[in-house]
């Protein structure tokens, strides 16, 4: 199985507080535990190694509603692999990874307020705004050697100010001072550009779905 999906893997459910990921000959599961998200199913291989007999035996053993299905390919080839009883992301998300380096954290803008703190392995940023409104956030949880970057947002009304390179160049700082040496995270193509501007790069293509079939079908 692909390592960099490992990595995702270990440090996405330590940055959610999930279950401890239970490994599948495909891959991993992991109970998330949350009404729509009960479980998620993450398989192992990228790209062509991927294949859809076993996204079909996964997917097919799925009769919950509110169960998660990631998988490394395009949306485009795995929704022809999965039956209507899926909601699929139409937009592909990206796995991708960057070098570490431990080279200063940045300064807030004038008149916004960073702020950091760590519980059970997970350090979380948050930035307010001058009159205390939040403006943007973000978490990283450093594994070992890599760590991973999640929940970047930043409210709509203090985009374009230099809050989202913020965010990252300082989560990226902290877990290089704990250690790690690899940046993992799962963007979205919104996010994708802000990422690759500060260095990182696009390892694989990643599909969402979610079962869920009409009401007339579930047990």
């Amino acid at each position: 199985m692909d390592a960099t999906v490992r990595a995702w893997v270990d440090g996405w459910v330590v940055s959610r507080g999930a279950a401890p990921p239970m490994t599948e000959p495909w891959g991993w599961t992991i109970d998330v535990g949350m009404f729509g998200h009960v479980t998620r199913h993450v398989l192992g291989a990228t790209g062509e190694d991927l294949d859809e007999p076993t996204v079909r035996k996964v997917a097919g053993a799925v009769t919950g509603h509110g169960v998660w299905l990631k998988a490394f390919r395009d949306p485009a080839v795995i929704c022809g692999w999965l039956d209507d009883s899926w909601w699929i992301d139409p937009e592909p998300g990206y796995l991708m990874t960057v070098p570490l380096a431990a080279d200063g954290a940045p300064d807030a803008p004038g008149g916004y307020r960073l702020r950091t703190w760590s519980r059970g392995g997970v350090t979380r940023l948050m930035v307010a705004a001058p009159d205390g409104s939040p403006a943007a956030r973000g978490q990283v949880a450093p594994r070992g050697e890599t760590a991973v970057v999640d929940q970047i947002e930043t409210a709509p009304e203090h985009r374009r100010r230099g809050l989202g390179s913020l965010v990252m160049r300082t989560l990226q700082h902290t877990a290089a001072l704990q250690g790690a040496r690899t940046g993992v995270l799962a963007g979205t193509p919104a996010g994708r550009g802000l990422y690759e501007a500060l260095g990182w790069g696009v390892v694989a293509t990643l599909t969402s779905a979610r079962h869920d079939p009409p009401a007339s079908a579930r047990p």
